[in-house]
């Protein structure tokens, strides 16, 4: 008889299911048989990225030999640089998936509790059960957090909650002095970890900017990424800013060369291009409401949303729809494990796949009953 591998691993990881990322359009490909697919499942930048990018890519390529600079030094003096923040304060993360599993693996362990929203991003519980601990999921209201309901569910057994601001996949948001008001009744030794993954795809001073807290509630742990506005996903890379303590005990767990070198001088490129920055962002909020508009044409809702993505109200199953639109060449993103069974998040595409993806809707909601 095979030996049960499942009950070697730790008691956390046993009840663990895989994250499940967009299909990737190969897949479908391979699954169907078809080409001409369009991915907006997975909240990617539709302009790419910077041809600053590129470049940058290009000249690291004779050095694919060597290790990385473990402390990613030349990142953190240009991110140091640009938000006018101390070089303690960062830690670098392979992507800001990786900030969060540093952050849980940190400060959790068997016993203790984190606290997060429903409909929050996956990977909170995933990362807090992986170590053994308990999520606490605190009802939302309106698909958003409610911060009041989740300030009640701290208790003392609790270490980390997590807030994103914009949500995924909700695309909600909390205002500054809801956020302010929140940080005020936690504890001081509760870390906050603020998920700002969409930050830079909402106007500057539209929302409350993490990096404004750090002052005042040191417990706060601001996440970032390159992988939506900047257009680096492939790349994997993340950063946070937090007190220098934190940062301190964050960088203790974190494994060696946990950046690669291309994703370091990639982001550097990136970060000076705000240009680039800013037309992804103008063309995010085209299209955010060409989409709104097609959407509300075929008699269907949305949650109004702060991040470059949709979530729309079916008012049927979505995952039929979801199955249809695949056949069409079109993946969008289901929700029902965030248990929105009748919604399916939509990335804001191009205008050409923001159109392909409305034509390929109305057919399929005539098709499915």
């Amino acid at each position: 008889m095979a030996c049960d591998f499942i009950s070697l691993a730790a008691p956390g990881v046993q009840k663990l299911s895989p994250y499940q990322p967009g299909k990737p359009i190969e897949e479908l490909e391979r699954e169907l048989g078809i080409t001409d697919i369009i991915k907006l499942a997975s909240n990617e930048n539709p302009l790419g990225c910077s041809p600053r990018v590129l470049t940058a890519i290009e000249s690291g390529m004779s050095e694919l030999a060597l290790y990385p600079d473990g402390n990613g030094f030349v990142l953190k003096k240009a991110l140091s640089d640009f938000y006018k923040r101390p070089l303690e304060e960062i830690t670098l993360g392979n992507g800001s998936n990786d900030i969060l599993e540093l952050a849980a693996r940190a400060f959790l362990k068997p016993g203790d509790e984190a606290v997060f929203s429903q409909h929050s991003f996956a990977v909170y519980p995933l990362v807090v059960q992986a170590v053994g601990a308990t999520g606490i999921s605190v009802p939302a209201v309106e698909y958003g957090h409610d911060l009041v309901a989740m300030a009640a569910a701290i208790t003392e057994k609790t270490r980390i909650v997590f807030i994103a601001n914009p949500n995924n996949p909700t695309g909600t948001w909390v205002e500054e002095g809801e956020l302010d008001a929140f940080l005020m009744a936690v504890p001081e030794n509760v870390i906050v970890m603020l998920d700002e993954a969409y930050g830079e795809y909402v106007q500057p001073g539209e929302l409350p900017d993490g990096l404004d807290f750090l002052g005042r509630y040191p417990n706060v742990i601001v996440s970032r990424t390159f992988s939506k506005a900047y257009g680096l996903a492939a790349l994997r890379i993340g950063y946070a800013f937090a007190h220098p303590d934190i940062t301190n005990v964050l960088n203790r767990v974190r494994q060696p060369f946990n950046v690669n070198a291309l994703a370091l001088r990639a982001a550097v490129a990136a970060l000076g291009d705000q240009e680039f920055v800013k037309r992804s962002r103008e063309l995010n909020a085209a299209g955010m409401q060409f989409i709104t508009d097609g959407v509300h044409a075929l008699g269907l809702g949305v949650i109004p949303s702060k991040g470059n993505f949709l979530s729309i109200n079916l008012g049927r199953e979505g995952l039929p729809v979801y199955e249809a639109l695949l056949r069409q060449g079109v993946i969008v993103r289901p929700v029902t494990n965030y248990g929105m069974p009748h919604f399916l998040r939509v990335t804001i595409g191009s205008q050409a796949e923001n159109e392909r993806f409305l034509v390929a809707l109305k057919t399929v909601l005539k098709a499915v009953a």
